[in-house]
């Protein structure tokens, strides 16, 4: 009887034993498991938060500048957002579904990358208090929100400013979160004069004063007079691109389809104004471009923002084939 109860208190002792080692080793478990997700959700990215904003139909360079930021390796491109282009002699009645298409190709062309493609607004901004809104004003609200504190959302603008004004325009909340760089203009920098009878200003020259007049939004500029010395050549490109299949050749039969209307000069194409990668090249290497603080025009809210006023035009050039070569 006695060597019962022994063998019974021993059964005890063991299983009580046993219950705490298999308590001890889920609490473990769950502590490093714990661990682990802290650890991941702390872990930053470290990559540039980016929106291209783009009227991709409306030229050839908008098509290079977006499969170049694509590819960069510092860039988090977190949509890319379709602009209406309407006082184009070429312009349709749905500029912005066209814009819209053609981001929808180069990404089908490219593969892998999954970024969110939200439409813009097909019209200006007609009143300077009221929105043009669409799903991409909404976009670029809601990702100015997602954002950690501290943390500013890039918005690139290649083409009208019709969505970015009309998301600020929707929730001035934003202001703050927002680090706005805009194609446009012409400038001199030895006067500090503003020429705005520029083509992407044109199309909603509302929007681009309300950038302007935004006290607090941080705007950068890259204009038509620096951007107009990054040059590519048909050679260098057939050279790069040519019967090598995908988004290169979509890149080269863009070169070779397009209308060029504002000009009569070069009729063979031998040559394109790169003006929307010179912008892009700036922002994934800021030393290949020269930043200095301007006050806005004078019929705008007084105000300091920054202009792009000269670039490496060899280093970015290199730059963009190298990385286009990359797999």
């Amino acid at each position: 009887m006695q060597q019962q109860h022994n063998k019974l208190n021993i059964f005890k002792s063991v299983n009580f034993n046993k219950g705490i080692y298999v308590s001890l080793f889920q609490l473990i478990l769950l502590v490093s498991v714990f661990t682990q997700v802290t650890a991941g959700a702390q872990v930053k990215d470290s990559r540039l938060p980016i929106i291209i904003d783009a009227d991709t139909a409306n030229e050839v360079d908008d098509l290079y500048a977006i499969v170049r930021a694509i590819k960069e390796p510092s860039f988090n491109v977190l949509g890319i957002t379709s602009a209406q282009f309407h006082t184009s002699p070429l312009a349709t009645e749905n500029t912005v579904q066209e814009s819209q298409d053609i981001n929808e190709k180069i990404l089908s062309l490219m593969g892998n990358y999954k970024i969110p493609l939200p439409l813009g607004s097909n019209v200006p901004i007609m009143n300077s208090k009221e929105p043009a809104s669409s799903p991409a004003s909404n976009f670029i609200v809601k990702m100015a929100h997602t954002l950690p504190v501290g943390e500013k959302l890039n918005v690139v603008i290649l083409g009208s400013s019709t969505n970015v004004a009309s998301a600020i325009l929707e929730d001035p909340s934003i202001i703050e979160k927002l680090k706005v760089h805009y194609l446009g203009f012409w400038h001199t920098v030895e006067t500090n004069a503003y020429n705005k009878k520029e083509f992407n200003t044109g199309n909603d020259p509302k929007a681009v004063d309300i950038l302007l007049n935004t006290e607090g939004l941080d705007l950068s500029i890259m204009t038509a007079t620096t951007s107009q010395h990054l040059v590519f050549t048909k050679a260098e490109v057939d050279a790069q691109l040519k019967n090598k299949g995908g988004i290169g050749d979509y890149l080269i039969n863009r070169w070779d389809t397009f209308e060029r209307w504002w000009t009569k000069d070069d009729p063979e194409k031998k040559s394109w104004i790169m003006w929307d990668v010179a912008i892009i090249e700036a922002l994934a290497h800021p030393e290949l471009s020269k930043i200095e603080t301007f006050l806005t025009p004078p019929e705008n809210t007084a105000r300091l923002i920054n202009i792009h006023t000269k670039i490496d035009v060899d280093l970015m050039k290199a730059d963009f084939w190298q990385s286009l070569n990359k797999k």
